[in-house]
């Protein structure tokens, strides 16, 4: 499928030695959360020192004597993916602020659906913006809180937001994490001796060699210091919505997503998919990488073998920023390459994770015909995509996408498949850990966890 643009990845790390070096190393196992920009902000108990590069990781190890001199007691680091904000460095993130209570930087996974309505508020009170983020207004809404502490001034602002957060504060002394009140997003923290770790995804704590503790609780603020840790409700929603879609596609098989690993879940879904969609087939090929997973679930409960029929180039750009369908199409081609040994005279059920536009399944379902495939099975294991997400997830608008606009057989026939089917909502959910009620799935029922203001837009993701 066409790469969705994931919401972003976070990392924070007090206590103990090389806090930056560690929140760098975290940030490399969260490079799938986001590869436009990567920051990481660190305090020496008096100062924050920010550093912020657009690209990869590896752009910010390239300033080995700047990170040498980034020495503290805590940091935090983000990778980013723009779906409200520019793609430019004055976007990138941990963003920092100088407040009347000392320096605060933040860096925010997430989207905050009524941050369009917060700004204009605030720009008509005199309010300057360095950025398009919505995360700044988040940096706005504590400097210019009367609250008397920073503990009150944070909650002050998060009962304000509306939307899907993930939230690393860095003070000079302190670190302050939180989570929406729907938990629509993963975070977790660990220890490793004496130091605490939070991250997007627990892969980012086996880097480290750190232990899981647990996710942070939806609806939940914590203060890490010298002291250790405390917690504070700030919020109660009358139940959770976790984006399902961090099982199907987001997150990395070997982390542990919503208090269940990813890959157990993931093969579930491969399973239930082959249960509700069997067909006669001599092979199962994924759309590498991220629908290995859910193909090896198809190929065991449907007993045909699996095998890998494509290959993935990983080092060519994502295929959905090309204008030109031109230019896409031979990005398919640099990106992926058949087996043909695999593929010759078989009949092949390639599984994917998704369609969005189908543009990228349509040139590969060509390219295995071209290795000689004698058919072509295509199986989804997720529900059609109708609706866009407001809360972190870069689904173009219901005019692209292609379940919106398109019947499954007038699906089918422009992909070029044999036969195509998707995953139920029921099946999806049916799999889903702690009950069906507790996912948002609005990408495919339209069902949204809260109100979307009239009018809202794709102003998705900090």
């Amino acid at each position: 499928m066409e790469r969705i643009k994931e919401e972003c990845g976070l990392m924070g790390v007090f206590g103990g030695p090389e806090v930056t070096r560690r929140v760098v190393m975290g940030l490399y196992s969260l490079q799938h959360r986001g590869q436009e920009s990567v920051g990481v902000a660190t305090t020496n108990g008096e100062t924050i020192h920010v550093l912020k590069r657009m690209g990869l990781v590896t752009e910010l190890n390239k300033e080995e004597k700047e990170i040498e001199s980034m020495t503290g007691i805590a940091s935090i680091g983000h990778v980013r993916y723009s779906t409200t904000g520019n793609s430019n460095i004055n976007n990138a993130q941990p963003m920092l602020a100088s407040t009347k209570r000392g320096p605060i930087a933040v860096a925010h996974n997430g989207n905050i659906v009524n941050a369009p309505e917060i700004r204009k508020r605030m720009e008509e009170e005199g309010s300057i913006f360095q950025s398009t983020s919505d995360t700044e207004i988040i940096l706005h809404l504590i400097a210019r809180s009367q609250k008397t502490t920073l503990v009150e001034a944070i909650t002050e602002t998060l009962v304000q937001l509306t939307g899907s957060f993930c939230l690393v504060f860095l003070t000079d002394k302190e670190i302050y994490v939180a989570r929406d009140g729907y938990g629509i997003r993963p975070l977790c923290m660990g220890r490793l001796d004496k130091t605490w770790v939070v991250a997007s995804e627990t892969c980012a704590l086996d880097l480290l060699g750190a232990s899981y503790v647990r996710d942070i609780k939806p609806g939940e603020l914590c203060r890490i210091n010298d002291n250790g840790l405390e917690s504070t409700t700030f919020t109660t929603k009358p139940h959770r919505a976790h984006c399902i879609f961090e099982f199907v596609y987001f997150s990395r098989p070997d982390s542990r997503i919503f208090e269940e690993s990813c890959d157990k879940i993931r093969r579930k879904i491969g399973k239930a998919l082959a249960k509700e969609h069997p067909t006669q087939a001599d092979v199962v090929v994924s759309v590498p990488d991220s629908s290995n997973t859910a193909a090896l679930g198809y190929a065991q409960e449907a007993g045909i073998n699996f095998d890998i029929g494509l290959l993935r180039n990983h080092y060519v750009g994502r295929t959905f920023i090309d204008p030109s369908q031109n230019v896409r199409e031979q990005k398919v081609k640099l990106k992926f390459n058949t087996i043909a040994g695999v593929l010759k005279n078989k009949r092949v059920v390639l599984v994917d994770d998704s369609i969005v536009r189908g543009t990228t399944l349509k040139f590969l379902t060509k390219m295995l015909r071209d290795a000689g495939a004698k058919e072509v099975h295509i199986r989804i294991s997720s529900p059609p995509v109708m609706n866009p997400c407001y809360y972190g997830m870069d689904f173009p608008s219901k005019t692209e996408l292609i379940a919106s606009n398109l019947t499954k057989e007038e699906t089918r026939k422009l992909l070029g498949a044999d036969t195509l089917e998707y995953l139920s909502i029921k099946g999806l959910l049916g799999v889903a850990p702690g009950g069906a009620e507790n996912y948002c799935a609005a990408c495919f029922d339209g069902k949204y966890p809260e109100q979307i203001p009239a009018g809202s837009t794709k102003f998705r993701c900090e």
